[in-house]
This record gives C-alpha cells, sequence and structure tokens, in this order.
C-alpha cells in the first residue's frame, strides 16, 4: 500500500504536481527518427539486388539436412533415378535459400513487396519444386521394411485419408495466407525472428501437402480424379485474387512497424503496399500455369498406363481363346525379341483321353492357368457373335468392327 501513497497524496493535493513550466518544451523532444529503431538497410537499387546477401542459419540447416537426405536416397535408389525429378529438387532448394540469404531476406522486414515475394515463393514454388522431385519415394526405399510396412500402414490409416481430401489441402493452402496477412501474426513476424520461422515453416509445410496430394507422384493415402484437381485450381486461384483485392482496396497492413521504420527511400507505405498485393496475386496465378501443365501430363499418363493395361487384359483373352498360352513379357523379354524366336506351333486340338503319353503334361507339374474372358451377366446380355469387349462403355470405340 506505501507504493501508493504518492499517487493518493499528488491527486488529493495538487500542489504537489509539477508546474506546467518546469515540463520539456516539445521543440527540445528528440525527433521520432532519432529514437532507436529496426535497423534499416540502405536503399535497394539494381546493383543491391545481386550484392546484399545475409547468413540464415535455419534457411541454410534446412537446405542442407533436405538436400543432404535426398542425395543419400538417390544412392541407395536401385537402379536409374529419373534426373528431371533430381533437378527440380535441387532447384526448390536453391530457391529457398535465395529467398532467406539473398536480398529478399535483407529487406524482407523493410519493404512489404519484398515479404510478399518471399512468401509467395515459400507457399507455392517451393514445395511444388519439392514435390515434383518424389522424396518420399526415396524416403521409403531406404528404411527397412519393417518399418517401411508400418509407415505404409500409417499413411492408409482413416484419418490421414480425411485429411488428403481435396478441400480439406485447398483449405490448407488458401488459409494460412490469408490467416497471415489479414491478421496482427503479420507484424509479429516483422517484429520476432522466431515468429517469422515458424510462419515461414507453416507455409512451405502447406505447400507441400497440397502439391504431394495432387500430383500423387509419391505415395498418397487416398487416390483421386486430375479432373478434381484442375477444378480445386480455379478455387486457389480465386483466394489469391481474393487475398490481392483485400490488399489493394483495404488498410495498411502493419502501418505501425513500416512508419517507425522511417526509410526515408523506396516507395510510399500504400505504394509498397499495391507492389505486395500484385505479386501475390499475379504471382500465385503465374504459378498455376506450370502447376496445371504437370497435373495435365500426369493425367496422359495415367490413361495411357490404363490403355497399356487394358491391351495387355485383351492380348490375354485373345491368347486364351486361340489356345496358346501368353508368355509373360519378362520372360519373353530375357529370351530375345519376337523376330529372334520361332514361330509357334499350333498343333491340333485332341481329347483328354486320346492325348499321346508323351505330350501330356507330367502330373508333377500344375496345369498353367490360362485368363478367360468374362461372362456376360444375365442383366447384360450381349449379342450372339459378337466378343464382350464390344460392348464394354469404356473400349467399345477402338475395337469397333467396320
Amino acid at each position: 500500500m506505501s507504493a501508493f501513497l504518492p499517487l493518493v497524496t499528488a491527486l488529493l493535493h495538487p500542489a504537489a504536481l509539477p508546474h506546467p513550466a518546469a515540463l520539456p518544451h516539445p521543440a527540445t523532444l528528440p525527433h521520432p527518427a532519432a529514437l532507436p529503431g529496426p535497423a534499416v538497410p540502405p536503399p535497394l537499387t539494381w546493383l543491391r539486388l545481386l550484392t546484399s546477401w545475409r547468413f540464415a542459419p535455419g534457411v541454410i540447416a534446412a537446405a542442407a539436412v533436405l538436400g543432404g537426405g535426398y542425395g543419400a536416397g538417390v544412392r541407395r535408389w536401385t537402379g536409374p533415378w529419373p534426373r528431371h525429378r533430381t533437378w527440380c529438387f535441387a532447384i526448390g532448394l536453391v530457391l529457398l535459400l535465395l529467398v532467406g540469404c539473398s536480398f529478399v531476406g535483407v529487406y524482407d522486414d523493410t519493404l512489404f513487396w519484398v515479404r510478399a515475394l518471399q512468401n509467395i515463393t515459400l507457399l507455392m514454388v517451393v514445395p511444388m519444386l519439392l514435390a515434383v522431385g518424389a522424396p518420399l519415394t526415396l524416403l521409403a526405399a531406404g528404411i527397412p521394411p519393417a518399418a517401411r510396412a508400418r509407415l505404409s500402414r500409417v499413411l492408409h490409416c482413416a484419418p490421414l485419408r480425411w485429411a488428403t481430401l481435396p478441400l480439406v489441402v485447398t483449405l490448407l493452402l488458401v488459409v494460412p495466407i490469408l490467416a497471415l496477412y489479414l491478421s496482427p501474426l503479420y507484424e509479429q513476424t516483422l517484429r520476432s525472428t522466431a515468429v517469422s520461422g515458424v510462419a515461414a515453416t507453416v507455409l512451405a509445410a502447406s505447400g507441400f501437402v497440397y502439391f504431394w496430394t495432387r500430383f500423387r507422384i509419391d505415395p498418397t493415402p487416398r487416390d483421386g480424379s486430375h479432373l478434381v484437381t484442375l477444378a480445386i485450381t480455379i478455387v486457389e486461384m480465386i483466394g489469391d485474387a481474393v487475398l490481392g483485392v483485400v490488399l489493394w482496396l483495404g488498410p495498411l497492413v502493419a502501418a505501425g512497424f513500416y512508419t517507425a521504420l522511417n526509410r526515408g527511400w523506396g516507395p510510399d507505405l500504400r505504394t509498397d503496399q499495391l507492389l505486395g498485393a500484385g505479386v501475390l496475386w499475379i504471382g500465385g496465378d503465374v504459378v498455376g500455369l506450370p502447376f496445371i501443365g504437370i497435373v495435365f501430363s500426369r493425367m496422359v499418363r495415367e490413361d495411357e498406363d490404363r490403355a497399356r493395361e487394358i491391351d495387355a487384359h485383351l492380348d490375354a483373352v485373345e491368347a486364351a481363346a486361340a489356345g496358346v498360352p501368353r508368355i509373360p513379357e519378362t520372360l519373353s523379354a530375357a529370351a530375345g525379341s519376337p523376330a529372334d524366336q520361332p514361330a509357334p506351333q499350333h498343333p491340333a486340338p485332341q481329347h483328354p483321353d486320346t492325348q499321346h503319353p508323351d505330350t501330356a503334361q507330367p502330373a508333377s507339374r500344375p496345369p498353367v492357368p490360362q485368363p478367360t474372358a468374362p461372362q456376360p451377366s444375365a442383366s447384360q446380355p450381349t449379342t450372339p457373335g459378337r466378343l464382350w469387349w464390344e460392348d464394354d462403355p469404356q473400349i467399345a470405340d477402338r475395337f469397333r468392327r467396320p
């Protein structure tokens, strides 16, 4: 209570308060620019775009761990590893280092548009390139079989299947960037290095989960249609547009922090935020173009694989109908090309009771199972004299009779 006695005395006895003439004159107060504050780097010029660098231990450590693990996985991989995957993963690591150590990392706390460039790269560009590199496939190939089996069970468990629904992963991509710029969290990332690192990690992880589940190059908890992915891309582009419009027309974000910098060079606060809004809006849409190209390429490749499976099945059915056992592709490739092999002989069919004992199959060897054509159900009768695949809705056009 004794600590409050001077305050109570001053309130009860105004004479105890200092006279206004004894207060310092406003002209004698220090200018706000002279007050201690965040360090402001020199003006950003075309030369400093190339010469401004900083040492970021967290970014360098993350790139070293990812690159070292990926390189070890490629060395352990049995067989040739696609070079384009290695190149994509390496380019993703280079971009990660650039956004953390180049001029982007130097000026990310000074200019709004530089921080926007950093965030959109961490959310969209770096994760997309890392996902194309298929790192999870290398990780699964480098662990013991028992651990790989446990990882497969965890990967296909029900919670992860629900968590990787198209709607969920789309929200996982869109919501973090909206929450970052439309809440006080953005200013906290400018004032605290730890908060900035956590936010950058969340953005990169969210982007990787999205591209991992949409590309499906690595094993994923669920399969899906690439057409759904293309539709989701439209939703994501709308999310970028909403954020860009809000920053374009809305109030200044972290105005107190940027005003206290008093940098005295570069664009004013409003122009700086307009440039950042354009980077987030247009940059997100530009990144969507290669994303659509990769998804379309994956869709065409899966259709070709499906067509080859259907052709192989039809070949097996035709061989079974002709009475010729079909040689597996692995055995035929090991034996040589078809041109080097003698023409197959087709003996006349014999009744099992009149088959010559020298040509009969030994009893110790089980009969080779022959593929048979699926029989039509009673609910879907086929026309007499027509083959079963001529009535299949998926492949009827490819084998239609003239």
